[in-house]
């Protein structure tokens, strides 16, 4: 679904923010695209969504170069920013306005998201917080049923239950042929969600794995010790240590996203050298 060959991007009188970047990204998954900041997270979202031209190599959307901007891609593609202006209108109004830019709007689905997330269609946009314009927003996306989803901090500004609502209302509102990808800096908020882990750094695509494969090859667990030999990274924490070891006992174990950030952020080396 996305492809991305040796790319390259610079902004103007600034050093270049890829290193021939690749990486390929397949319908189905939920994917969180992790980083520290200056990474180039948001930039990468903004190449997939069209809305930046690459400076040499190549990126495929569907087998459609995004920069070129086709409507038929365009209808298919949604990216919620950080950041995001919307109008003084109503719910209802904005939805009229807008959504017959997308073909696959579905306006039961948008209606019965809008419900889970306690808002109506008479509500004034302008009205409501923050929180409450992202669901509204992440409302939308869903009910478009882009084959491509893109979030960038899409947690942001929700309080814990709302969190815990978007979470629910994600993970039963994306079909098989659809592609989600997620930035984010609070994978607290997220880590149940992804099945897919990209972390870029320096320029490059530091790592990349399923989550399945790296709870069947790795191991996270905290104590007050540990034991050297086993250990491939470990953190300080009160009381003790959080760790991650080679799996050896066969059994699944539920991966620290932070954790394994700050390992590859650090040098650790934990490819599962595998074909995602």
């Amino acid at each position: 679904m996305i492809k991305i060959s040796d790319l390259s991007f610079a902004y103007p009188k600034k050093p270049k923010l890829y290193n021939n970047l690749s990486m390929e990204l397949r319908a189905g998954s939920i994917t969180g695209l992790l980083g520290t900041n200056g990474a180039g997270k948001t930039t990468l979202l903004k190449l997939l969504a069209g809305l930046l031209s690459r400076s040499g190599g190549s990126i495929m959307v569907n087998t459609m170069n995004p920069s070129e901007r086709a409507v038929d891609l365009l209808q298919d593609i949604y990216l919620i920013p950080e950041e995001f202006y919307l109008p003084s209108v109503t719910i209802s109004t904005y939805v009229k306005a807008h959504h017959g830019f997308y073909p696959a709007f579905d306006l039961e689905k948008f209606d019965t998201i809008l419900k889970d997330f306690h808002l109506e269609n008479s509500a004034k946009i302008h009205e409501l917080s923050h929180g409450q314009k992202k669901k509204f927003i992440v409302s939308f996306a869903l009910a478009t049923n882009c084959s491509l989803l893109i979030f960038d901090e899409p947690t942001n500004g929700l309080d814990i239950p709302s969190k815990a609502l978007f979470r629910k209302i994600l993970a039963g509102s994306i079909g098989e042929n659809q592609l989600v990808i997620i930035s984010t800096h609070q994978v607290k908020d997220v880590e149940n969600l992804i099945d897919n882990i990209v972390i870029l750094k320096e320029g490059q695509v530091a790592f990349h794995e399923k989550t399945v494969d790296i709870s069947d090859k790795y191991v996270f667990s905290s104590g007050r010790s540990f034991d050297d030999a086993s250990v491939l990274y470990s953190e300080a924490i009160p009381g003790g240590y959080k760790t991650i070891a080679a799996q050896t006992a066969g059994t699944a174990s539920e991966i620290d996203i932070e954790l394994l950030f700050n390992a590859i952020i650090s040098g650790t080396k934990l490819h599962l050298n595998h074909e995602n």
